[in-house]
């Protein structure tokens, strides 16, 4: 079992004890299976198992129980093969194939937002938040199996592998081991997997989205390096603690917008805690000294034609793989995201939407950053694999802090930097290729 992040684990033969010693509410309101991770055909049948014992033991789910097949292939099969009418059986409900609540998306039944509750998944991610939008939401992780006896007990202190419960008929019964099934006996199915293959050649394919709509954008490349040092960028967050891709691009309702960029780009770093005033979704704007919102503060910055940098803390970036938390910054004009480290998918995605990604020398440095710096890049012009740059902090006071920072950048990454993004570079590859490859023009003889 794991609470808060995925990598605070517990056992769960302690797990009874760490829930009364923590004062996490007991009763527990709902189990999820399935999303992206843990659902397998294998993971499906070994939740069925129990699902199963339920239903023949007479017991009735205590808490919701909700399934999400891991593709169009596995909930064909598996409903084939019978285990989800098990699942409807024992009150369990099927969800579309798609992240589903893992990221926020589905219909919380509560009727009390407030209240401090408990939900356990078998997803890959449960930071507050994450799954419902609800901070009071207490949500702990485990494997399908677990997750499964969990919502049959609605309760938290439950330990399935000694414990009994008590059915309709008043008996004391208790769970087998569950089974499951590697690979499905009659093999893997589907009748429309939902795959619609590309024009061969696209080149005549025109696209019409309609200029008015909320939730579809056509989207612009991003500008190439001018070849300059940066001076006179805005720090417009020093953020504390966890900053993940969630605290950077939320999503649960947001996701209505991930094909539209700039509506989107609406939620950019709204959840990171300002270290400043301990607050989110809210920062110093140096044009007015007003505290607002972090987006709206960052457009202000960039229709004045101000460029920022992002400082933050240990593992940044940490969650979902979502592009979406690189390219919103890049598009809002942010240049820079100083921190002591980064999650390593989301460091890679920033570099290639062309942000630079760079890392404290010392990380003590973090510290010298003031809430109305200007921060200047004085040798990016020579930026270079393994050559660390130099950024000096002024401060409003005058006084200035000289640091050194670090990057992983090699020689084709820094190629998608100065060319705006990785995507840039490879359509200017693209057009260079198609160029070459035509047939020089053949001279017709004179009479």
């Amino acid at each position: 079992m794991v609470h808060s992040h995925p990598d605070r684990a517990i056992p769960i033969s302690k797990f009874a004890a760490e829930v009364r010693a923590n004062n996490w509410p007991q009763r527990l309101e709902v189990g999820l299976i399935g999303s992206c991770t843990n659902s397998s055909y294998e993971d499906i049948t070994r939740s069925a198992s129990l699902a199963k014992q339920a239903v023949d033991k007479n017991l009735k789910a205590k808490a919701e129980f909700t399934i999400t097949p891991g593709s169009e292939k596995v909930r064909y099969t598996v409903d084939r093969d019978g285990y989800l009418g098990v699942f409807e059986k024992m009150g369990g409900v099927v969800l579309a194939n798609a992240c589903g609540p893992c990221i926020g998306q589905w219909s919380r039944h509560t009727n009390d937002p407030n209240r401090k509750n408990s939900i356990i998944t078998s997803f890959n991610r449960n930071f507050a938040k994450r799954n419902d939008g609800n901070p009071n939401t207490h949500a702990f992780v485990a494997s399908p199996e677990i997750t499964t006896a969990f919502a049959i007990a609605g309760d938290l202190t439950f330990n399935p592998l000694t414990d009994t419960l008590i059915n309709e008929a008043g008996q004391a019964v208790k769970f087998d081991e569950p089974k499951g099934v590697e690979l499905p006996p009659k093999g893997f199915d589907v009748k429309d997997p939902g795959y619609l293959a590309p024009a061969k050649d696209g080149s005549q394919v025109k696209v019409s989205i309609d200029p008015n709509s909320k939730r579809l954008q056509a989207l612009s490349p991003f500008a190439p390096w001018n070849g300059k040092n940066w001076t006179g960028l805005k720090l417009l967050i020093k953020a504390k603690g966890k900053c993940t891709t969630d605290h950077i691009s939320m999503a649960g309702p947001w996701l209505r917008f991930r094909g539209h960029l700039d509506n989107i780009s609406d939620n950019t770093l709204t959840g990171a805690t300002n270290f400043f005033n301990e607050k989110t979704d809210s920062v110093k704007n140096q044009l007015t000294g007003q505290h607002g919102p972090v987006p709206a503060t960052q457009r202000a910055y960039k229709a004045a034609g101000i460029s920022s940098l992002v400082v933050g803390d240990h593992n940044y970036g940490e969650g979902s793989s979502r592009e979406h938390a690189a390219m919103q910054p890049r598009h809002l004009g942010i240049k820079a995201i100083l921190v002591k480290s980064f999650a390593r998918i989301h460091e890679t995605n920033l570099k290639k939407q062309g942000m630079l990604a760079i890392t404290f020398a010392n990380e003590a440095d973090y510290n010298k950053f003031q809430e109305d710096d200007n921060i200047d890049f004085i040798d990016l012009t020579s930026f270079a694999p393994d050559k660390q740059l130099t950024l000096v902090l002024n401060h409003r006071d005058g006084s200035k802090d000289t640091i050194k920072v670090n990057h992983t950048y090699n020689a084709g990454q820094i190629g998608w930097f100065k060319a705006g993004s990785a995507l840039n570079l490879m359509a200017k590859q693209i057009a260079a290729n198609k160029a070459a490859a035509k047939p020089a023009p053949v001279a017709k003889k004179r009479k």
